[in-house]
């Protein structure tokens, strides 16, 4: 089966949307939790997409990026957290950090569940609107899977990096949060060199393993799925 790129869009855009825009929220919600109210008062306290999609870096990047390249990258509006409000910074700053992966696993769990649903309720796999939920599902396991691996890179200004930073001396910490101007350039470096393709695609799989157990989808009928919403 060959779709077309409207077709293809119309997949993608949906499970990005939510797996960017609920990254972030679990953002706000963690700093909220641990006594920064800044997100919150921002509005940024909400699963509410427009509260935090970028049109650029969360609707028209990614998809495009995953038609065209089959590696999803993209951003939302970064959530504002004021340290001088948690109780305590560097072991706050962590939690936080890891919320935003952790959104995803979440997420990628949600849709191996209804990836499962859709193909045991199914009685012909090629009605459309089943195929549809099978092919977002995969797609929303395929995004959610990308983001958390990502953003545990110890690269600022990643969420690995907040953990990095939050585990090191106040020294070390400061002089390492100084490459975050950076941050962006090195990644779009690593992918056009294909290093970062070698560098995730381990965690990539290991990730997608388990969450195909849970969908009860086979390894290789997953990657038959990706190679069609490709």
């Amino acid at each position: 089966m060959t779709l077309t790129t409207i077709q293809q869009f119309a997949i993608w855009v949906l499970p990005i949307v939510f797996a960017i825009t609920v990254h972030e929220s679990a953002h706000a919600y963690a700093a909220y939790f641990f006594g920064d109210n800044t997100a919150k008062a921002q509005g940024r306290l909400s699963i509410n997409p427009i509260k935090h999609i970028d049109l650029m870096g969360t609707i028209l990047i990614p998809p495009l990026m995953v038609i065209f390249t089959g590696f999803a990258f993209g951003w939302a509006k970064p959530v504002p957290i004021d340290g001088r409000n948690l109780i305590n910074p560097k072991k706050d700053m962590i939690w936080i950090g890891l919320a935003g992966p952790l959104s995803n696993l979440v997420m990628g769990i949600i849709w191996a569940i209804i990836l499962r649903f859709a193909l045991a309720f199914e009685t012909d796999i090629e009605q459309t609107a089943i195929l549809y939920i099978v092919f977002t599902a995969v797609a929303g396991i395929m995004i959610n899977t990308i983001l958390m691996v990502l953003n545990l890179l110890p690269l600022p200004p990643l969420d690995g990096s907040r953990v990095i930073s939050g585990l090191l001396p106040t020294r070390l910490s400061i002089a390492y949060n100084k490459l975050e101007p950076y941050g962006f350039f090195i990644i779009v470096g690593l992918m056009l060199l294909g290093f970062l393709g070698i560098i995730l695609n381990p965690f990539i799989n290991l990730v997608l393993s388990f969450l195909a157990e849970i969908s009860g989808v086979s390894p290789g009928l997953m990657n038959g799925f990706l190679e069609t919403i490709r």
